[in-house]
């Protein structure tokens, strides 16, 4: 399975249900498979959130790089 395959399927299974239930979402933009960086588009209530900062690196990047090591770096766009 290539990395992108891997991120997406953590984000929609493990990542946008908890969003969710906030009233927010993310979508993988794109995937740099040598760099390991993930580009990622908070939406919803995630989008103009004052938080989304946390929500980003404390949530979404944590969970990305505990379930695909090979993630590096989650960034906004």
């Amino acid at each position: 399975m290539m990395l992108k395959e891997k991120v997406v399927e953590v984000v929609e299974k493990e990542i946008k249900p908890l969003l969710l239930r906030d009233g927010g979402s993310v979508e993988v933009v794109e995937v740099d498979e040598r760099s390991g960086t993930v580009r990622v588009k908070l939406l919803g209530a995630c989008g103009t959130c004052p938080m989304s900062m946390i929500t980003l690196t404390a949530f979404v990047e944590r969970i990305l790089r505990s379930r695909v090591p090979e993630v590096k770096k989650v960034v906004p766009v």
